[in-house]
């Protein structure tokens, strides 16, 4: 069933304005030099009124800089997304061997998640029949920071006052009986974390499955990934951790890390 003229009628400006947007950003792609917003009006067809207010708009978010009055060029922040992306595109090249082997190793779930906002992603992961896990996570599953061994590893690497507002704007919801709900407990966590470098979770996403994770960094040495082993949690055997450290960190110097 088509929908009705009422139905599309709220999408289509803002279809449009992402279609102009798109627009802009390919001319400026097309150009090493700043552009005139004449210029840029004409290559794009678009009036010049409406070319200085989608503009102004990426100019505030960064993917347009504007070097002088009148002259426009592509921003800094969309060579951060790019770098963001390839890291994730990177990182799981160089992880998937290192993890089947740890796997092999261990006979648990190997997992690798990244962070997106105030979730983790679970972007690989390698498991068998035989790990005696109840819960599959497959790839693309997202997670509270707070509730994961790998996003307590990037809750960890943050300031008190980023810590403050993500427990803020999220208000630490829990999901078992063993999540850290309050931030004074989860801030005691994060400062074992830190010590230790390696995070847990002790059946706080769900009932009957702990995890451990250690940190893989990119040769700036910032926190891109995180690498985890799941199992059932009567089963749960802390002898894995040396393998665990030992993996992330080959990940890590495969991505120029030291």
């Amino acid at each position: 069933m088509r929908p009705s003229a009422q139905d599309r009628a709220p999408a289509a400006p803002a279809i449009q304005v992402m279609e102009r947007m798109f627009a802009l950003i390919d001319v400026l792609a097309g150009r090493e030099e700043a552009m005139s917003l004449k210029d840029i009006s004409a290559r794009t067809g678009l009036h010049p009124s409406t070319t200085h207010r989608i503009l102004n708009d990426l100019v505030a978010g960064r993917f347009v800089e504007r070097p002088e009055a009148g002259t426009y060029r592509l921003g800094l922040r969309l060579l951060e997304l790019g770098n963001l992306v390839k890291a994730r595109l990177s990182v799981r090249e160089a992880a998937l061997g290192p993890m089947r082997a740890l796997h092999q190793a261990i006979g648990q779930p190997v997992n690798l998640s990244v962070r997106q906002g105030d979730e983790i992603v679970y972007v690989e992961r390698v498991c068998s029949e035989s790990s005696g896990m109840q819960v599959v996570r497959t790839i693309g599953t997202r997670a509270p920071l707070h509730l994961t061994s790998v996003g307590k590893l990037f809750l960890a690497a943050e300031d008190a006052q980023r810590l403050r507002a993500y427990a803020s704007r999220t208000g630490l919801p829990g999901h078992t009986r063993n999540s850290l709900t309050q931030l004074s407990a989860l801030e005691r966590e994060l400062a074992r974390t830190r010590q230790s470098g390696v995070a847990r979770d002790n059946e706080e996403l769900e009932l009957g499955v702990r995890c451990m994770a250690a940190g893989i960094r990119d040769d700036q040495g910032v926190l891109v990934a995180g690498l985890s082993i799941s199992a059932p949690a009567h089963r749960f055997d802390e002898s894995w951790l040396p393998k665990l450290q030992a993996t992330a960190a080959g990940i890590s110097r495969a991505l120029g890390g030291r």
